[in-house]
């Protein structure tokens, strides 16, 4: 018998507040896990805006602590009562002034796993990311969970192979990357790069994007959610580029040891050549 997961990943739009924004993923959650979903991952800072199109210390109030925050305990619940693995990308308060961009990972028991902070922080017009948010100092963690060993690698780290890499390296076999990307600045690359870094790493890529035009700022977040397979090709059609959606696709999980058994791309890797990759 083939060996299937079953994974979510929920394309929002900014519904104007917090709490309406996480009882949208609440109910998207619900939703997912009806029809059949066992691990199910949020965009980039679920619960807000992307505010990094502009510079205010407002926003520091977005943070929460995790994974002793409401938002983490929320989801635990949310993650226990319908027997779902959960990615929950926040903006996460390690102390006053030390702020990450985070995202929680939860066990289908709703058990605290662990998370990933993002460790390369983007400083361009419109994604003004270094007013936020600290770089991650937490490496690129694996998580076992119900539906095996996962990573994530969030939004702009998908431009830099050597994560990818690690995360491969780690055992992971499905990585999800939670974004916030849009439309003039790097459509053009988004059906590039995750694909490639699937075909590179040998794993399944669940990628989101959030939709809509955000009163902060112009960018037109163009959605276009998906899961690429380790052949690097698509599983069903990516979501709309202009409204929600709730994408639940099968992964064939055993497609993984007959794309590794033909490519081999860990038994040739040279790590003994690699010196020059990691000098300053």
């Amino acid at each position: 018998m083939t060996n299937i997961v079953r994974a979510g990943l929920i394309q929002s739009r900014w519904t104007g507040d917090k709490e309406s924004m996480i009882a949208n993923a609440v109910a998207a959650i619900a939703t997912a896990a009806s029809q059949g979903a066992q691990v199910i991952c949020l965009q980039e800072l679920f619960y807000g805006p992307y505010f990094c199109q502009v510079q205010d210390a407002d926003y520091y109030s977005y943070t929460e602590q995790i994974p002793d925050g409401p938002t983490t305990r929320l989801m635990c619940e949310v993650a226990e009562q319908h027997g779902v693995v959960l990615v929950v990308p926040m903006y996460e308060e390690e102390q006053p002034g030390v702020y990450y961009n985070t995202a929680a990972v939860i066990d289908a028991d709703g058990t605290y796993l662990g998370k990933h902070r993002k460790n390369h922080i983007p400083q361009v017009k419109g994604f003004w990311e270094k007013f936020y948010f600290k770089p991650g100092n937490l490496g690129y963690p694996v998580f076992d969970t119900a539906v095996g060993r996962i990573g994530v690698y969030i939004c702009y780290e998908r431009h830099f192979p050597e994560g990818w890499r690690a995360l491969g390296l780690a055992g992971a076999k499905i990585v999800f990357n939670p974004s916030a990307t849009s439309r003039g600045l790097s459509e053009y690359l988004w059906r590039l790069e995750q694909p490639a870094a699937a075909v590179a790493n040998e794993y399944f890529v669940g990628t989101i994007n959030r939709v809509g035009v955000e009163p902060l700022g112009d960018n037109d977040f163009y959605g276009q959610t998906y899961f690429a397979d380790p052949r690097g090709q698509l599983i069903g059609e990516a979501a709309s580029d202009t409204e929600e959606e709730i994408v639940v696709r099968d992964l064939d999980m055993d497609l993984l040891a007959e794309v590794r058994d033909l490519w081999a791309f860990y038994r040739d890797r040279r790590p003994d050549s690699y010196d020059s990759l990691v000098q300053p």
